[in-house]
């Protein structure tokens, strides 16, 4: 049976009001879903006729797409081992990984941080937030900054309880940070840059950071043989995730698919 080939015995009538697959609404009439929540919920729908039509589901005509219990998700999983190829990575494709990726793969690395947190909050105007946290960057880079002058801005602009001790973090490596800071500190190209502000602001899911690193320890590179597996396993969680979004875009494709966008763009997340 072709991918996304429903059978008639699935769907209960197309409706026309609301988001549907297949003829199957994605809601009830007094349900209210964001944007994200109904593509969340079409993309198993969407799975789930997949498993009814080849068989690892039973038929059973439904209005309402129904919620994905643990039958459901079971049949998912098979569906998705019997139609989802991902290939093994082979050593030159671990290895230009590694070559690549050569800040990643050290262990025992660590910085000693301080930081200036401008914390977004559901209310806060970001281009008013950034505007001041540039300002206030821009005043610790200047070579005549007086000496103290980051502890008395961190105490007084810092959304962060460290603002007390100067936005002092003491040492971190890279798993004791969110990962867009562990990113620009630890992994870039210029990560390995002097002790002081660093020269840009750092943004993640907290804010915008005024970052100061004030000691360095270089740690210890990991051989290509020891960071293998876990190079391998990155691999081929990647590709799988490319292969699922072209599977989930290809089934999407072939149905009837009314009042929801599920554009390239948007990459489902099914574990």
């Amino acid at each position: 049976m072709p991918v996304g080939l429903i059978p008639p015995s699935v769907t209960a009538g197309a409706r026309s009001d609301g988001a549907s697959i297949n003829g199957v609404a994605l809601h009830g009439p007094h349900e209210i879903l964001s944007a994200e929540e109904l593509r969340e919920r079409a993309w198993g729908e969407l799975l789930r006729q997949r498993a009814v039509a080849v068989g690892l589901l039973p038929a059973r005509a439904v209005a309402v797409a129904p919620p994905l219990q643990a039958q459901e998700h079971a049949a998912i999983d098979a569906l998705l081992a019997r139609e989802l190829q991902t290939p093994q990575p082979d050593e030159e494709a671990c290895r230009r990984h590694y070559e690549a990726n050569r800040r990643r793969f050290v262990e025992g690395q660590a910085l000693h941080v301080g930081h200036i947190l401008f914390a977004v909050t559901p209310r806060v105007d970001v281009h008013a937030l950034t505007r001041r946290a540039e300002q206030a960057l821009l005043e610790l880079l200047r070579p005549d900054v007086p000496p103290g002058r980051f502890e008395q801005m961190a105490a007084e602009l810092s959304n962060c309880p460290s603002g007390a001790q100067g936005g002092d973090l003491g040492w971190i490596g890279p798993a004791d940070c969110a990962p867009e800071m562990a990113n620009e500190l630890f992994y870039q190209q210029d990560s390995a840059l002097a002790l002081g502000v660093h020269p840009r602001l750092v943004r993640t899911r907290f804010g915008l950071h005024i970052v100061r690193v004030m000691g360095r320890r270089p740690g210890k590179r990991i051989p290509f043989e020891e960071a293998r597996p876990r190079i391998e396993r990155d691999l081929l969680l990647r590709a799988r995730a490319v292969a699922l979004r072209h599977y989930l875009h290809r089934l999407a494709a072939e149905a009837r698919v009314c009042g929801v966008d599920l554009g390239a763009g948007d990459g489902p997340l099914v574990q």
